[in-house]
């Protein structure tokens, strides 16, 4: 039997029967008209329950897709990109969207916009896009990664180049689309910023560069929401990995976890720890045959890492795989083209316990797919911001929440509106403490996924 341990902001109370067999399901072929090549984008779950994400190419213009995907697989295009005249309204969507705690969407293009060097937009449910801005290269260029909303509601991201160095920003974006930029990389504190970025419980955004830094391998960074940055490490021996695409995820130790694309000892990327003061330890190198070129972490409710490779394997066509936090691998699933081959983005674990992913090429048209990888895990609830004060309104996700009796911070009680099957409304109460919130339903209790931190 694999023994689970568990680690971080995630909850073995909500793992099941150990040692189950795992199971891989294509839900969807990309066909071009509805989408092509997701690149750079984790799938994110909506309030209704469904999956949303972009793809990079494909949709009624070629230009790209805004794409919504139930859970069963079926798949339904809500937005194909340059609809406008020169593609003002943004062109190849390379990085994921984000839910934001308005329950719209919120994501960049990598291209087009009044400018031609990407923007940042927001989609509704139904479909609904709306520019909040776009680029102008000396403010950024090329947005690669997802964004993320920080505890006072701005949003947060980083362009892979232009900015006063043409090597990337970091910037800051109010929800009415007025955008700071918080600081241009000049390769000697980074450069290249392909990663997004983490709001550690500490409120500091955490993230990496791909190149640059003292060495030219990458680095780690932290920034906080006013512009100060410090270089936390500086990647400079082939032995601990380069080119860093993928952000970092944080355990309840403080420690975060991460990999980088290329090099490591085998040379095909490596998975690692780093602390908040910068120290890093090489938990696991990739030798193809398990892999190659690691993308972006995910900490699961079982504790356990789980991630994709966008190569290598027992096909060389990529894999996922699991990674305790001591650094022992399982490789759960290698593609074979006619499921999938090349998936460039990392997993999301939905409400019902079961991971989902894309792949970017393979399939029945070798225009990528959407899988399902089911561990047999159980289904949680998700909060909505992660992080608020009192008195701030949260939205919780979830499944078959209707007949919920009770909702608790920490074991404080809070008043709630059931809106839906997949969607309660609260607020944090009095005398709430940093700590799981828990519903319980009918079916039995379901705790959060992660700690909610109640901020002052």
């Amino acid at each position: 039997m694999k023994v689970r341990s568990c680690v971080g902001l995630l909850l073995c109370l909500l793992t099941p029967g150990l040692g189950q067999t795992q199971t891989v399901t294509t839900l969807a072929n990309f066909t071009g008209n509805n989408g092509s090549s997701p690149l750079f984008a984790p799938l994110v779950q909506g309030l209704d329950g469904n999956l949303y994400g972009t793809a990079s190419a494909g949709g009624a213009h070629s230009h790209g897709t805004v794409f919504k995907i139930t859970l069963s697989g079926t798949l339904t295009t809500l937005y194909s990109f340059c609809v406008k005249s020169n593609c003002t309204d943004g062109s190849a969507p390379y990085a994921g969207l984000m839910l934001g705690a308005d329950g719209n969407f919120y994501g960049t293009t990598e291209a087009g916009g009044a400018h031609g060097a990407g923007t940042v937009f927001k989609i509704t449910q139904r479909g609904t896009l709306t520019t909040l801005h776009s680029f102008n290269i000396s403010d950024g260029y090329n947005p690669y990664a997802t964004l993320v909303q920080g505890t006072d509601g701005n949003f947060y991201g980083t362009t892979e180049s232009g900015g006063a160095h043409i090597l990337g920003t970091v910037f800051k974006l109010t929800p009415q689309g007025t955008l700071s930029t918080l600081h241009s990389f000049n390769d000697t504190d980074g450069a290249s910023p392909e990663a997004p970025l983490i709001q550690a419980t500490d409120g500091t955004f955490y993230s990496t560069t791909y190149n640059g830094g003292s060495q030219g391998y990458g680095t780690v960074y932290k920034i906080t929401s006013g512009g100060t940055l410090a270089t936390l490490h500086n990647f400079g021996d082939e032995t601990e990995g380069a080119a860093i695409t993928s952000g970092l995820v944080q355990a309840s130790d403080g420690n975060f976890y991460g990999s980088t694309n290329l090099a490591g000892p085998n040379g095909y990327g490596s998975v690692f720890t780093v602390t908040p003061t910068g120290t890093v330890t090489v938990l696991l190198s990739f030798n193809a045959t398990d892999g190659a070129t690691p993308n972006e972490l995910l900490l699961a409710t079982d504790g356990n890492l789980y991630g994709t490779t966008i190569s290598g394997g027992a096909n060389t066509d990529g894999t996922v795989f699991e990674l305790t936090p001591q650094g022992s691998l399982s490789t759960l699933h290698n593609f074979s083209k006619s499921d999938g081959a090349d998936p460039f983005a990392g997993l999301v674990q939905a409400t019902d316990g079961k991971f989902y992913g894309t792949t970017s090429f393979g399939g029945s048209k070798n225009n990528g797919t959407v899988f399902r990888l089911d561990m047999g895990l159980a289904p949680f609830v998700k909060t909505v911001p992660m992080a608020g004060k009192v008195g701030v309104k949260v939205k919780i996700l979830g499944t078959s929440l209707t007949g919920a009796t009770s909702v608790n911070f920490n074991g404080v009680v809070a008043a709630f509106t059931v809106v839906s099957a997949t969607e309660i409304t609260t607020t944090v109460p009095n005398g709430a403490t940093t700590g799981t919130v828990q519903v319980t339903t009918p079916g039995g209790a379901l705790l959060s996924n992660v700690v909610f931190q109640v901020t002052h």
